[in-house]
């Protein structure tokens, strides 16, 4: 019995282990064929597009919301200790800092993830990947290369959007409903947001979307059987963006913070 269950967790840790290996060797090729010639421009640019301007809505409705429930939440707690001035500096260190980078990273796993894998398995089942090697065409420099190098451009970019819409969010909340003073808040938010806030935030985005892509390509290419194996990917590409940008996020905080 002792000798099975032994057995169970040395298959469990050599098939971890082979996947990581799989994924380290993924990543070395994908990043060398970013940076050698030649390039896609034209599917590059189709990807930003794909990836950056189609999940402005989706992104920009999250930071909405998430900056205004942010404010009535903080106010609630800040008014149990008469300390309600603080409303506005922790909004805005919340958003940049983390909210918007993360909330803006798990809604591009979600959107664009699901999408790169289901797009690349698609093509993994039925040969279209197998012909394009017949074809003399390196399916990593046309298919990984733009849609990594697109997602680690444009998440930044939806980023700072997400950061300006989440703080208009908190300030409408803050001045419509809460009755603050709309010149204090700014005064508030504008004195004690430092450019190392945003940056630490732009920083973590372009991580994020480095792994959102990089997943979806990963698991799309490796997918197997069919319409079922498509399925899967998508769903292991959705599940493993979420996992690795929470846990990237609390690495990337512990070497950014002050």
């Amino acid at each position: 019995m002792e000798w099975n269950f032994l057995a169970t967790i040395g298959r469990v840790f050599i098939n971890f282990m082979t996947s990581v290996g799989h994924l380290t060797k993924f990543t070395g090729q994908s990043l060398r064929h970013c940076i050698i010639p030649p390039f896609y421009f034209r599917l590059f640019l189709r990807q930003l597009m794909n990836i950056g301007y189609y999940s402005l809505p989706v992104v920009g409705m999250t930071a909405l919301f998430t900056g205004m429930v942010l404010a009535l939440q903080i106010y609630v707690g800040s008014s149990r200790f008469n300390a309600e001035s603080a409303v506005a500096t922790i909004v805005v260190i919340g958003l940049t800092r983390e909210l918007a980078p993360v909330l803006s990273g798990l809604m591009i796993a979600g959107r664009v993830g699901a999408a790169i894998a289901a797009e690349i398995g698609t093509m993994r089942v039925t040969e279209q990947i197998d012909a394009l090697v017949t074809l003399s065409t390196n399916p990593f420099k046309y298919l990984v290369a733009p849609r990594l190098l697109a997602g680690l451009i444009t998440l930044p970019f939806l980023v700072l959007t997400a950061d300006i819409i989440g703080v208009s969010g908190g300030y409408l909340v803050a001045t419509e409903t809460l009755g603050m003073n709309p010149g204090n808040y700014l005064k508030s938010t504008f004195e004690f947001l430092e450019v190392r806030d945003v940056v630490s935030g732009l920083i973590k985005a372009g991580v994020f979307g480095f792994i959102v892509s990089l997943m979806g390509c990963y698991h799309g290419f490796n997918s197997t059987g069919g319409a079922q194996g498509v399925g899967r990917a998508t769903t292991n590409a959705v599940v493993s963006s979420f996992v690795l940008i929470l846990i990237s996020d609390y690495f990337l905080t512990v070497l950014l913070i002050d």
